[in-house]
């Protein structure tokens, strides 16, 4: 009976020594763990129809959460309380401790990311998914109970700072109103949606002083007199949509990032998901990461650097739109100059001035140029599963003033939004950099 006792209890004891792997931290430390939570969460944030601006901030606060644990791998990483507005110091991980911090991030970044949304059951099934891929790295215990834990803290830290953002207020906000006056936007067709986030303007920054900083000057003045500037600008969209050849019309489509186009066929009317203008910068973003072979800190660095960039670009952008208040080319071509004209594009629900991907994909671009360098080269294939071709760019700086000029060759913008929604997001893409420390100089 001893014999046998001492039989067990080797086996428990050589079995035990066995389930732990040696290599545990190295296997987990793979950025493709935070790549395929991003993509769970675009996926999310298309099924449930969240518009641009909501889908910024829906980015920025799970990528701050996974750099805010992923940090710790490195002393030359720099936390961002302080940095970020409103945001104070974060828990830390128990000294002496040890910790699986690609575990506690892709917790931090899942638990931050499921408050933000509707479909909770479909993070909670991916994040069933993943735990499971971390047990089989075999890291002991402690550490995985321990990990778990430290995630959680941070999200919870994460999630009572977005709480204060302003976003559940401006829920209850008053709707746009409608006038009379013909220089003002009122809906378009086919579906005369309401204007969309008429307070996003309100929604606390990330970094920037407020939404107005980088206001940019006016747009030209209503004024439909032949001969006169606006209607210069009104015409020179008529005839780009009208000349358009294959290349502008690609162009176009690749960079449309609707969220909700309607279809309507005869008096049937249905809905096309796609991805908002800023997870095709997210989808950028892996891309860079992947091609530059980043670790999963880096990648956690860039994701964070690019969300908070496209954030407050939207929200600098929705500031500007509902200031201006401007009317969009399809009304006033279809009032005054072709009642049968329509654009390549559909006309989104909201004011026409500045160009939104303008100001986002420029402040986008300043960000991920600093990251990854100028000229750097890459094949774009985030619009593939929506059925568009890859488009090869020269750089970031390259993607984003297609992205902007696509708005000219889809009839959905005159000149003066796109050029100057640029200069708008390229200062505010700049200030970003100038006023967060991510990394101490090597």
């Amino acid at each position: 009976m001893k014999r046998i006792y001492i039989i067990i209890t080797s086996i428990i004891f050589i079995t035990s020594c066995q389930s732990v792997n040696p290599e545990w931290e190295q296997q987990s430390y793979d950025p493709e763990l935070l790549h395929r939570s991003m993509k769970k969460l675009s996926d999310v944030i298309v099924y449930d129809i969240f518009s641009p601006p909501q889908a910024s901030r829906i980015y920025a606060y799970p990528s701050i959460a996974a750099y805010e644990v992923l940090r710790h791998k490195d002393g030359q990483y720099k936390f961002m309380a302080g940095q970020l507005n409103g945001l104070n110091s974060i828990p830390v991980p128990e000294a002496d401790e040890t910790y699986s911090y690609s575990l506690a991030s892709i917790i931090a970044f899942l638990k931050v990311g499921k408050a933000l949304i509707f479909s909770e059951e479909k993070i909670e099934l991916f994040q069933n998914e993943i735990l499971q891929e971390f047990k089989d790295f075999r890291m002991p215990g402690d550490v995985y109970e321990r990990s778990l834990a430290y995630g959680n803290e941070v999200a919870d830290h994460i999630l009572a700072w977005a709480d204060e953002d302003n976003y559940k207020q401006t829920r209850s906000f008053p709707k746009y109103t409608v006038t009379d006056d013909p220089a003002r936007w009122k809906p378009t067709p086919p579906g005369y949606m309401d204007g969309i986030e008429p307070a996003w303007n309100k929604i606390r920054t990330f970094v920037i002083d407020s939404a107005q900083q980088f206001q940019p000057p006016f747009p030209t003045d209503y004024n439909m007199e032949e001969g006169s500037a606006f209607y210069e600008e009104a015409m020179e969209v008529y005839t780009v949509v009208n000349d358009a050849g294959e290349e502008e019309k690609e162009i176009a489509s690749f960079w449309d990032c609707n969220p909700y186009v309607l279809n309507v066929t005869g008096h049937i009317m249905h809905a096309t998901k796609k991805i908002t203008p800023g997870g095709h910068w997210i989808g950028i973003t892996a891309i860079a990461c992947r091609n530059a072979e980043a670790d999963m800190l880096e990648t956690s660095r860039a994701y964070m650097m690019t969300s908070i960039a496209l954030a407050d670009a939207f929200i600098s952008c929705w500031d500007e739109k509902y200031r201006s208040n401007l009317t969009r080319p399809e009304t006033v071509i279809n009032e005054h100059i072709d009642e049968k004209w329509l654009p390549i594009l559909q006309t989104p629900p909201f004011p026409e001035y500045t160009s939104g991907h303008s100001v986002i994909s420029s402040s986008a671009a300043i960000v991920l140029t600093d990251i990854f360098g100028d000229n750097f080269e890459f094949t774009d294939d985030v619009e593939v599963e929506f059925g568009l071709p890859a488009r090869k760019f020269k750089s970031f700086i390259h993607a984003s003033e297609e992205a902007a000029i696509s708005r000219l060759y889809g009839g959905i913008h005159y000149r003066p939004a796109i050029d100057n929604g640029v200069t708008q997001g390229r200062k505010l893409g700049s200030f970003i950099l100038n006023n967060i420390t991510t990394k101490e100089p090597s």
